[in-house]
């Protein structure tokens, strides 16, 4: 945790119950967590808050997905000039007719 072995854990807790005393140490340590467990959790709601802020889509993020969306609504037409897109579409228009 901390660097702290067995030893060294044993020996702080052996000055804490002479030093506070065996009556008020049981209500130190649970003095102790609670003002642990409320730092932990105001550590994660900022980690939270700070995590939710980067991922917040910014403007350009949003006119990057508008773009990619008008991108992928036209069809491609690579390799076509403009001869074989009129053709194409007038056979495309006289299989239609035809059915």
């Amino acid at each position: 945790m901390f660097g702290i072995g067995m030893p060294e854990l044993i020996l702080i807790l052996v000055v804490a119950l002479v030093v506070i005393g065996p009556k008020k140490l049981p209500d130190l340590a649970k003095s102790l967590g609670r003002g642990m467990a409320e730092f932990r959790r105001a550590t994660d709601d900022l980690k939270d808050s700070i995590y939710a802020e980067d991922k917040k889509p910014t403007e350009t993020d949003v006119q990057q997905a508008v773009a990619k969306q008008e991108v992928a609504k036209v069809p491609p037409t690579i390799g076509l000039d403009e001869t074989d897109k009129t053709e194409d579409q007038a056979d495309e228009q006289g299989a239609e007719a035809g059915s």
